[in-house]
């Protein structure tokens, strides 16, 4: 092969059915690969389409649209080839699924080439075979002297990073049996915390089993859930492996006879914070709002909420209302009006203590005889959550809620209440992470309070509450969490992990009795492994235990 190949890797953040915005931008990204002299293009997958496009493929002008938006950019390709990924029928006769899952190989004003996906994820957030019917053979594109395979996404990853095989096919290796020299992969890989590591160590494997270069193009950006960190990686020969930046667009040509080894690891707390900003920004900006609400309580979560949302959509575009009652702390509502200085947001002041006891007198007669108890908790919340509401209707903003992973695992969180909202920031960040994040933000300098940090956390619905008169010890729970949901132990490997027995049922039984809660929780982003949503699908009615 000659090394001296020329690849342009547009990293890019498409939008999902967008064809004109997605079409422009391929175009954007081709011409600058062309200025800094690419001999070939190529895109993330369903790039035209944006990913992941779910039932949208189901209505009837949606492929159609798809194919007339990949005629009209073929037109426009006429100086070096670009690959763009696609949704196509599935012309074939006999059964299968209606779609396929493509890439096409524009040359010279026309589709050369038809690439058809071949490993189809369907599981954890991926559900590909309720859409796509997989490609039957990989055949190598053979142009300009070289020999080249072009894979997406799933095609190149295997079994050692996976509890056991799902496919029993080989889409590198078929295509390694017809002597290629360079291997490219399409990809739509999201986020999730310790995702980068592991792909760059899947393409440096890959590419030192081959023993040709590989080009790996993933996308960038925020689409509902999911977080795409793009990262795009070009390794060789399994001991040079370059990366582009993560979180952010952007458009690079490489020469794999020159290919830089160094790249920046971002820490764990920084890419956590990095995924969250992105994915607030394009869920706003995608769903059309240009500002934010949020309850400032003047603790962690809402705090970070803050931080983020600020950073998302500018400081001027984001707008709180710290809100106290009878029972917050004055110290609370002080830190909800120091975060607001350092940030440069707007936060106003609304009581709701005449509020909470009008509908406490309104109710009274309905509930003489009985002691106060979670009821009139949850009253101030859903108070709260009114406010949050009208606010957020009257003025347009979307409405972020603040809640955390840790609260939301176990019910400790009022619907109706705070968990009205559009977009559920952080709620797929366990609460000692959230404690890791607000430190590293205020790494060089204090943001958020430090006063908010070292407290103890409070709810602050009742005299003195405290979060831990509830929960048990974050650090403990959480470890416990990521057990039971991430790596879905069941309570005897937790138990023989060395925690406590009582905690653990509590805890298992709270997750499950909880579940009708979370599914009518906001969307929220997903940066761990296991998500609350669209990648963890528990019924509520259920009596399985264990």
């Amino acid at each position: 092969m000659q090394r001296n190949l020329r690849i342009g890797i547009a990293q890019l953040n498409g939008t999902v059915g967008d064809f004109p915005g997605n079409v422009k931008r391929i175009l954007a990204a081709y011409r600058e690969c062309l200025d800094q002299g690419a001999d070939l293009v190529i895109t993330p997958e369903l790039s035209l389409v944006g990913y992941p496009p779910r039932d949208l493929v189901q209505k009837s002008q949606f492929v159609p649209k798809c194919l007339q938006a990949l005629d009209y950019l073929s037109e426009e390709i006429k100086a070096v080839p670009l690959l763009v990924g696609y949704v196509d029928h599935n012309h074939d006769a006999g059964p299968g699924r209606p779609f396929r899952n493509a890439a096409a190989w524009l040359e010279n004003g026309r589709i050369v080439h038809k690439i058809w996906k071949t490993l189809l994820p369907t599981y954890d957030v991926f559900d590909e075979l309720r859409y796509f019917e997989p490609g039957e053979r990989c055949e190598a594109i053979v142009w300009n002297g070289h020999r080249i395979g072009v894979t997406i996404c799933e095609d190149i990853w295997n079994e050692e990073f996976l509890p056991r095989p799902l496919y029993d096919r080989d889409p590198v290796a078929e295509l390694q049996a017809q002597d290629i020299d360079l291997l490219l992969n399409l990809s739509a890989s999201p986020f999730h915390s310790g995702k980068p590591a592991m792909r760059r160590k899947l393409l440096a494997g890959v590419a030192e089993e081959i023993q040709v270069p590989v080009v790996y193009c993933n996308s960038v950006g925020g689409n509902d859930e999911l977080v795409f960190d793009g990262h795009s990686t070009v390794a060789v020969l399994g001991r040079e492996v370059w990366q582009m930046s993560g979180f952010a667009e952007e458009v690079m040509t490489v020469s794999l006879d020159a290919i830089p080894t160094s790249y920046t690891e971002q820490g764990e707390a920084e890419q956590l914070y990095r995924a969250m900003v992105l994915g607030t920004r394009d869920y706003a900006h995608k769903c059309g709002f240009h500002s934010a609400c949020l309850g400032l309580s003047g603790g962690i979560d809402s705090a970070l909420t803050a931080v983020i949302a600020s950073e998302a959509l500018g400081s001027e575009n984001v707008f709180g209302l710290t809100m106290p009652s009878p029972y917050s702390s004055r110290g609370s509502v002080d830190d909800s009006f120091h975060l607001a200085k350092q940030l440069g947001i707007s936060c106003t002041e609304v009581s709701i203590a005449a509020t909470f006891a009008a509908v406490k007198d309104s109710l009274s007669e309905l509930f003489e005889g009985k002691k106060e108890d979670v009821t009139e908790e949850n009253m101030q919340a859903r108070i709260r959550g009114l406010y949050l509401m009208s606010f957020s209707n009257k003025c347009g903003h979307l409405l972020l809620t603040t809640g955390n992973k840790s609260e939301l695992a176990v019910g400790y969180c009022t619907i109706y209440g705070d968990m009205c909202g559009g977009l559920a920031v952080i709620s797929d960040l366990p609460k000692t992470k959230v404690y890791e994040v607000a430190r590293w933000i205020n790494r060089e300098r204090e943001i958020i309070p430090w006063s908010t940090i070292d407290k103890a956390p409070s709810a602050e619905l009742r005299p003195n509450q405290k979060d831990q008169d509830t929960l048990p010890p974050y650090d403990v729970l959480d470890a416990i969490l990521h057990r039971l949901i991430e790596l879905q132990e069941d309570p005897e490997q937790v138990i023989a992990a060395g925690y406590e027995e009582s905690i653990i049922r509590w805890v298992q039984r709270r997750i499950d009795l909880n579940e009708w809660k979370r599914q009518q929780a906001a969307p929220g982003l997903r940066v761990t492994s296991k998500a609350f949503g669209i990648g963890r699908r528990m019924p509520i009615v259920q009596r399985f235990q264990g």
